[in-house]
């Protein structure tokens, strides 16, 4: 029996949201989930509301007001949370900002998937992979996560 996985998500395009909780209801992964919609509502939860951290952030990269880049620099320069696995997506790829997200500690990347079901696979995989207590950075042929077709 897996644990309950704590999830914080943070992304500012409601509709993937909502694809999202939707995924993750229908996965056999028990979850508690709670968004937040722009980056400095993220910093803000995780410095001054949180005394447990999640056991995962799902960050997107592109969002108001301090976006997921500025995020995990934060994040993985603070004491208090540089412990905290981040898992970077985007819809875009590029290569160079997907180096500096290895580089500065992230320990995946996904690009969203416009397909729902592939949504699903690539939530459900790396949910596997933080369940499985893989939360350490993967060396970088590793690091972007891409949908495994069974």
């Amino acid at each position: 029996m897996l644990n309950l996985l704590n999830i914080l998500l943070a992304d500012d395009d409601t509709d993937d949201c909502i694809f999202f909780k939707k995924a993750l209801t229908e996965l056999l992964i028990p979850t508690n989930l709670i968004a937040v919609h722009d980056g400095e509502q993220l910093m803000h939860l995780l410095i001054n509301e949180t005394t447990e951290l999640p056991d995962i952030l799902f960050l997107d990269l592109n969002m108001p007001r301090k976006n997921g880049v500025e995020c995990l620099s934060e994040i993985k320069a603070s004491e208090k949370l540089k412990q905290l696995p981040v898992i970077m997506f985007s819809t875009s790829f590029e290569q160079e900002v997907v180096n500096r997200l290895y580089q500065n500690g992230a320990q995946y990347f996904i690009r969203k998937p416009s397909e729902f079901s592939q949504f699903k696979k690539i939530i459900q995989q790396s949910l596997t992979l933080v369940a499985q207590g893989n939360i350490l950075q993967p060396i970088r042929d590793n690091f972007v996560i891409t949908v495994q077709n069974d």
